[in-house]
Order: structure tokens, then C-alpha cells, then sequence
């Protein structure tokens, strides 16, 4: 038996995906806020997703905002992202789990429910309540993750 082993210090199964959403965020192209979402089931990540512009068409960092009623319209949200991925590389996220870094819009919790995600952890609450309000009623939990953004080295 060794007596020199160091003790390795892993994070828990939230602290990790949260993380990886973290990451994600980092690829956003928006200016006004950073966010990034992963999917996953069984502990195995089935997708990602951050905030940006319609494939192919100029970013927001790169042309500017175009706002209508306080939102940007030309961005496609973290969560949306994540399952359009999912979507088009014939992943089934049907019973996963969300982690995103901000709670999701209204439309984006509509897509998420209707995509069968049982659960979302989010990093901080962002604006809209009536995810809340009907989250028990469609069978999906909401959890308030709040952890500091991991450090980059």
C-alpha cells in the first residue's frame, strides 16, 4: 500500500455538465449574453448549444444586434441550438436532461418540453417566470444550479 497518493478531487455530475455548459457559452456570438446548453441522459452528453446567429448569416458580434421589443431576433437560443443538433445528427434526447447557464425563454422551455427533456438545471434564473409556473403541470423539473462559472486557465 502507496502512503505518497494525492487525493484527486473529481466534480460531482452537475458541477461537470454545468461546466461543460460553461464552456459552450464561450462559443457565443451574441454581445448582450453568453449562453450555452448541454443535453445529456445516463451521465453521457448527447448535445450542445450556444447562442448565435442562423447558420450562415453574420453574427451579432460581427454586425450588431437587430432588437425588436428588448430581444435580439437573429439569435437562435443555447437550448434551441442544443436540440436542433441533437435533431440533425439523429440523437434522441427524449427523457435527458438540460443544463444551461441561464433558465430558459418561454419558447425555448415550449421546445423543451416538447422535446420530452425531463429535467433543467439552470445556472441563473433569466427574466421569465411562466416556465415556472407550468413546469409541474408538463412533468418537467426545474433546478436552481447556481455555482460560480468555472476559471479558464
Amino acid at each position: 500500500m502507496r502512503s505518497d497518493t494525492i487525493e484527486i478531487v473529481r466534480a460531482g455530475w452537475n458541477e461537470y455538465f454545468m461546466g461543460i455548459a460553461h464552456q459552450a457559452a464561450t462559443r457565443s456570438t451574441c454581445p448582450r449574453k453568453h449562453v450555452g446548453a448541454v443535453i445529456v441522459r445516463d451521465r453521457t452528453v448527447l448535445s450542445t448549444g450556444y447562442n448565435g446567429s442562423i447558420r450562415g448569416l453574420p453574427h451579432c458580434d460581427e454586425v450588431g444586434c437587430v432588437m425588436e421589443d428588448g430581444h435580439c431576433i437573429t439569435t437562435v437560443h443555447a437550448e434551441a441550438n442544443a436540440i436542433l443538433q441533437a435533431a440533425k445528427n439523429g440523437v434522441a434526447i427524449d427523457g435527458g436532461e438540460l443544463y444551461t447557464t441561464a433558465s430558459p425563454c418561454w419558447n425555448c422551455f415550449k421546445l423543451i418540453a416538447n422535446a420530452g427533456i425531463k429535467k433543467i438545471y439552470y445556472g441563473e434564473f433569466y427574466r421569465d417566470e411562466r416556465a415556472r409556473e407550468v413546469a409541474d403541470q408538463v412533468g418537467i423539473e426545474l433546478i436552481d444550479l447556481r455555482m460560480p462559472a468555472p476559471v479558464s486557465a
